[in-house]
């Protein structure tokens, strides 16, 4: 799929940015070019000492912001598919800049699907989150604008050899500014703090993300929300799987988080289908042929008002798994003190 092609990744230094790099350049060292567009120069320079030049000649850095629509086309030129992970995903910093958190999430995006239906780009996969189903803070809800823009902008690509679809799912195991990390870090003080003891999450490896963009690169028809089948964990069991003899500190839940991931809600049950690995929303009014496409995935619909949220989820994970998969997945030299 990817021979011969060029990708262009925004927010491409970030965690998964660079998880789906290392993927493409080993498993399809056939590409053409993979482009690198970020607004932060010394990301990239870290990112060109870990992948330099001499070696990955096909990797090229670009620098530039989401909001300037001019250097967003500029970038695009010559670009066959486009894995849009630029946004700001902080909840409690969005909810203090509300116009920056739109300017990138919301304007940003429709900067890329503007530029992408002047060019040449056939594929656009975006990356959403949990938080985007059901909203409850300005991160979510610009989010959740940003995938009804990707989905709509199928139905306004006119003659164009080009389909747009969206990756949703939760906390990526490790990433910058996820709770694992932020646990590991304070664990040598003695005190870890827990926002709330009933709270649950879903837990997905970066490789797990990156299998999930490439799939959702490699089969979306157009229109399609991805959602992923993972486990989910008690923040109490990240906490016994990662400091068992620290005091436990409740400090309460943050502006605008959750108790419990949703990443399926009920109102989306009536428009979603059961892939095997993946669940997918599908718009109400799909650019293809819907029996075509069940037939094509094998597709079973879900029963009306279903929903998948961390709190219902029937699969687990035991602290001796988070133990295996931090060691794994975050910190090779992790082990209990």
């Amino acid at each position: 799929m990817l021979e011969n092609k060029s990708i262009l990744i925004t927010g491409g230094t970030g965690s998964l940015g660079k998880e789906l790099v290392r993927r493409i350049l080993k498993k399809h060292p056939s590409v053409k070019r993979v482009v690198i567009f970020s607004r932060d120069e010394q990301k990239q320079f870290q990112m060109a000492q870990e992948f330099p030049d001499s070696k990955y000649k096909m990797l090229r850095y670009f620098i530039g912001d989401i909001r300037d629509f001019k250097r967003v086309l500029r970038a695009l030129n010559g670009i066959d598919y486009v894995i849009h992970t630029a946004a700001m995903k902080h909840v409690h910093i969005a909810e203090y800049n509300p116009m920056e958190c739109i300017k990138t999430n919301v304007l940003g995006a429709d900067n890329l699907i503007n530029a992408c239906l002047e060019t040449s780009v056939q594929k656009v996969v975006a990356l959403s989150t949990d938080k985007a189903a059901a909203p409850i803070n300005l991160y979510g809800a610009s989010k959740l604008t940003s995938d009804k823009l990707f989905i709509a902008a199928n139905n306004i690509r006119g003659g164009k050899n080009i389909n747009f679809s969206v990756v949703r799912y939760g906390n990526v195991m490790g990433s910058n500014g996820s709770v694992i990390p932020f646990f590991l870090d304070k664990r040598n003080s003695g005190i870890l703090p827990i926002t709330d003891p009933k709270m649950t999450r879903f837990n997905i490896s970066l490789a797990e993300g990156v299998d999930m963009v490439l799939h959702a690169l490699e089969n979306a028809w157009g229109g399609e929300i991805f959602v992923p089948k993972i486990p989910s964990y008690k923040i109490t069991d990240i906490v016994e799987a990662i400091a068992p003899d620290c005091e436990h500190k409740i400090i309460g839940i943050r502006p605008g988080e959750k108790i419990h991931e949703e990443m399926l809600t009920k109102s989306d049950s009536f428009t979603s289908y059961d892939l095997g690995k993946y669940f997918v929303i599908l718009p109400q009014h799909p650019i293809f042929n819907l029996n075509e496409f069940i037939a094509h995935f094998s597709a079973q619909k879900v029963e009306d008002n279903f929903s998948y949220n961390s709190a219902d989820n029937t699969e687990w994970l035991s602290v001796p798994s988070l133990r295996s998969l931090i060691k794994r997945n975050v910190d090779p030299n992790f082990k209990l003190i």
